[in-house]
């Protein structure tokens, strides 16, 4: 059975419209996600955190086998269009923002940690990717990082959110006293490509150009280059970094 919405201030509407961006989602504890590939995957490897189906036709789904608690919700085609800021005229999932509990920055990390502070939400997503790719066993997010289930963040993700492990990790102050070892990828320190990784360690990402605090108790590690540019896009730097410790830790 399929339910209609065609005024934009229908309060349902109103809160899906406001999931585009980070507080919208802080608020409700939902997030919208959108894309060819993302959707039907999504959909059948974790059914549990969609709610709702976001479509224009009911032919769109005529032949999806939807589970019983994903209700389908027909919009206007000005209010589906609000919501697809990708253009992908295609069905959108409303999913509930699974629990991100504090981390436990006192406990030696267990396999590789990666904590991070991005704040650009494409960057955090092309950096949870990578993470998701090369093994990483938890993402812990500071304070300044962006929202990992906003959809700029779940579009360049490409589903890798839904399969890590993700924790919420205070400010840059809380490391000081964090357990190691902590790593930091830096312009000056121990070459990366020679470097021993130790099986559990946290890797910790700063923002892109502002990097992590100087004051910061980390071992550095470098990343040789050719030197033509001043330095690599921060989660190209952690994903090469990532790599390496995937290969040989």
């Amino acid at each position: 059975m399929f339910h209609q919405i065609d005024s934009a201030q229908n309060p349902q509407f109103k809160t899906w419209a406001g999931l585009l961006e980070s507080r919208g989602i802080r608020k409700s504890g939902q997030f919208l996600l959108a894309g060819l590939k993302t959707v039907p995957e999504a959909l059948t490897r974790w059914p549990q955190l969609f709610t709702r189906i976001l479509i224009r036709h009911p032919e769109w789904i005529a032949d999806w086998p939807l589970p019983d608690h994903v209700q389908p919700v027909v919009l206007a085609g000005p209010l589906f269009r609000e919501l697809d800021v990708s253009g992908t005229d295609y069905p959108i999932l409303v999913g509930q923002v699974p629990d991100m509990p504090p981390a436990d920055l006192s406990a030696p990390p267990q396999g590789l940690e990666l904590v991070c502070a991005l704040g650009d939400p494409a960057n955090l997503g092309a950096l949870l990717r990578s993470a998701a790719s090369f093994g990483v066993s938890k993402v812990i997010l500071l304070e300044d990082s962006a929202h990992p289930f906003h959809p700029k963040c779940l579009r360049a993700a490409s589903n890798g959110a839904f399969s890590l492990t993700l924790a919420r990790g205070g400010r840059w102050a809380d490391l000081e006293m964090a357990a190691g070892p902590l790593l930091a990828l830096d312009a000056a320190g121990e070459d990366l490509a020679t470097f021993a990784w130790p099986q559990d360690a946290r890797l910790v990402l700063g923002e892109e150009g502002q990097g992590v605090p100087a004051g910061l108790p980390a071992t550095r590690l470098t990343i040789p280059t050719t030197g033509h540019v001043e330095s690599l896009n921060a989660t190209v730097a952690a994903s090469i970094a990532l790599f390496t410790y995937h290969v040989g830790g």
